[in-house]
């Protein structure tokens, strides 16, 4: 007959056997797993609705910016302005010597004369009958022309002068006293100095434009003011790229406040849209490879197994992806374990 301690002894032994051949049991299963199956997480697809901000660089200048010319062409006589000075609409800026100009008056005057006496002439002729229709009309053409090289003659020298267009300042003063000036060619650039004045003229591309609309808001950053940030809005929008650059020109008008603005300041510019979005969006970790627009991310079937999917990137934002294509039937992109994965793969989901 078993004697207590020796019983004891046997149900010891028979639990040690039991308790070895379940971690057997359960390492074989744990290898199992381990080799059949890759361990992930996974992260629902959004839609979100966001802004992208369009983010660019230009120039500062003046809306009112001008090159200042003469309409004809001349030795320029006298000029009443320097660099830098300040000017009023209206204010008299330079003038031509105007010794041409007079001479070229006088001679059309002086040929609307002989014009009008070879007319009076030609009248009382061709009432008697002495002269023909045909002279009467030719000498009447005459005339005509006369009268107008008088109102040109006129009308040029009224513009030997050139005036400030608006209030503003003499940025450059490109000729001197005494240079020939031709036709049309600047002689002064100026631009306004009144608040409303100052824009931002950017180039964007096209995808860019597109966002953007009159009135949308802007936060510009100048070089020469690094601890300030200035209010813009847009105020104009080209309708045509520029056939050089093949941008789209855009216009931020800018508030100085108190700062001191100068055209040619370099600017850094942040244009919010007004426009909003829905986009698909991914956390950035799903990406497992990338090249360009082109991306891939894997999802789980009902199955449990790991699918492959081809997406199509718009661009990445604060680090999520956002997509335009691809997921459009998938609820969940697996974000952890993606590296481990390949076309059906089993995976276990934790």
């Amino acid at each position: 007959m078993l004697t207590k301690k020796l019983f004891i002894q046997i149900i010891g032994m028979v639990a040690v056997v039991f308790f070895a051949v379940a971690c057997a049991d359960n390492k074989a299963k744990e290898a199992e797993v381990s080799e059949d199956t890759v361990p992930v997480q996974v992260t629902k697809v959004t839609q979100e609705t966001i802004t992208e901000k369009v983010l660019t660089s230009g120039l500062l200048s003046s809306s009112t910016e001008a090159r200042l010319s003469f309409k004809i062409g001349g030795i320029i006589d006298k000029i009443y302005v320097k660099e830098g000075q300040a000017v009023t609409q209206g204010q008299l800026l330079a003038v031509l010597n105007q010794t041409e100009i007079n001479a070229q008056v006088t001679q059309a005057a002086e040929g609307l004369n002989k014009a009008e006496r070879d007319l009076q002439r030609i009248t009382n002729l061709y009432k008697d009958s002495v002269a023909t229709l045909e002279q009467f009309q030719n000498v009447n053409t005459a005339y005509t022309v006369a009268k107008q090289n008088v109102d040109i003659a006129k009308f040029n020298q009224n513009y030997t002068e050139i005036r400030a267009v608006a209030n503003g300042k003499i940025l450059k003063k490109l000729m001197n006293v005494g240079e020939l000036a031709q036709a049309g060619a600047p002689v002064f650039l100026m631009n306004g100095t009144t608040s409303q004045d100052w824009v931002i003229k950017v180039g964007l591309a096209d995808r860019d434009w597109a966002k953007i609309n009159i009135g949308d808001k802007a936060k510009v950053h100048f070089d020469a003011y690094p601890d300030e940030v200035f209010e813009g809005t847009v105020s104009q929008l080209a309708q045509a790229a520029d056939p050089m650059s093949g941008t789209f020109q855009v216009e931020i008008s800018v508030n100085p406040k108190n700062a001191r603005f100068a055209s040619g300041l370099m600017a850094s510019v942040e244009i919010t849209p007004s426009n909003v979005q829905t986009k698909t969006i991914i956390p950035i970790e799903a990406l497992v490879e990338s090249n360009g627009k082109e991306g891939i991310v894997y999802t789980i079937d009902d199955k449990k197994i790991a699918k492959k999917v081809n997406i199509t990137i718009a661009r990445l934002i604060e680090g999520k992806v956002v997509v335009t294509s691809g997921l459009e039937n998938v609820n969940q992109v697996v974000t952890a374990g993606s590296p481990y994965l390949v076309e059906g793969k089993k995976v276990v989901i934790k």
